[in-house]
């Protein structure tokens, strides 16, 4: 049976002039046109591999957007024998680098769509782009992600003694929590808000502290807050959602569904993606997230008008 070799990357976009344009990237090995990619590393996400691949290969830094359809070939193991190579990407949009050709590619172009279409070497490299231009004409890609996390794995309740609420992490869940700041890089959260218990702070702490952001904490995002209202953890949501940043929130097992519901009432009305998204939300929430989970809600719009077009599970 042959192997499977993940990989992952990108397409990103722009408009310029009024015309949607893509990057496209040459590589002199092959002399052909595609996008930018590569392999994953041992235990590394697709989504962070995603968007590391593309600094490595173009010099530029993205935030990943919607996820795009991915794509399988057929190529040979290290070892030379039969293998399939499983690709996944999103749409992604720059928001730094030096552009400076770093690995493995000898030119990034951006062209339009059309000139995309036809430059590309690869059928199969044809089906994101479509897809891509779909999404753009629902209005989708300027999208922004709110993801939901349940806070890593912590000392077992039986064996602490003290206040729940300074609970902290073990081993598994520190290590979880520097897995999710790859992730959260990868999607460019800016804005951070957690349940005041210690092991809510923990799960998100890594990746504030890298990039210099300020992590707010709320009682009313912890489990005993809930409790006395769901009302508090709510309207948390609701902010977020007036800003229409890309935003991270730490909450905890029993108060998660209430908010997974909350965004489920918000699924767009798109016929192709709109039912899956939907029940990927219902499943969430009734089946409760696992520690250490970050469901990405990408959503478009902000305030009343917020509307989720796509959910991702991640699991760290």
């Amino acid at each position: 049976m042959a192997s499977v070799i993940p990989a992952a990357g990108t397409l990103p976009w722009r408009r310029r002039d009024g015309r949607l344009e893509v990057a496209l990237v040459h590589r002199p090995k092959y002399d052909d046109w595609s996008w930018a990619k590569g392999k994953l590393d041992p235990g590394e996400h697709a989504c962070v591999a995603a968007a590391r691949e593309t600094l490595e290969e173009t010099g530029l830094v993205v935030r990943l957007g919607v996820p795009l359809p991915s794509a399988e070939y057929p190529v040979l193991d290290p070892t030379g024998g039969p293998a399939t190579k499983q690709v996944h990407y999103w749409s992604a949009r720059v928001t730094g680098g030096s552009g400076v050709l770093e690995h493995e590619i000898d030119e990034v172009d951006w062209v339009d769509v059309r000139t995309a279409h036809s430059r590309l070497d690869y059928a199969r490299d044809r089906e994101q782009l479509l897809a891509l231009i779909r999404a753009e004409r629902a209005d989708e890609l300027r999208s922004w992600p709110l993801v939901l996390v349940r806070h890593a794995k912590a000392t077992p309740r039986g064996r602490w003694s003290g206040d729940d609420r300074r609970r902290p992490l073990d081993a598994v869940g520190r290590a979880q929590a520097s897995s999710l700041s790859d992730v959260l890089d990868a999607y460019g959260v800016t804005r951070m808000v957690s349940s005041s218990s210690d092991r809510c702070v923990a799960t998100l702490e890594p990746y504030a502290v890298q990039h210099g952001l300020r992590l707010r904490t709320r009682d009313a995002l912890s489990e005993e807050g809930f409790a006395e209202s769901g009302e508090g953890a709510v309207a948390q949501v609701r902010r977020l959602l007036e800003r229409g940043d890309p935003s991270a929130l730490c909450s905890h097992g029993p108060v998660l569904p209430t908010l997974l519901g909350m965004l489920h009432a918000r699924v767009g009305r798109s016929p192709e993606r709109g039912e899956v998204v939907a029940e990927q939300l219902r499943v969430a929430a009734e089946e409760s997230m696992r520690k250490g989970e970050a469901l990405v809600c990408h959503l478009v719009g902000r305030g009343e008008d917020a509307r989720v077009v796509d959910v991702e599970r991640i699991d760290t």
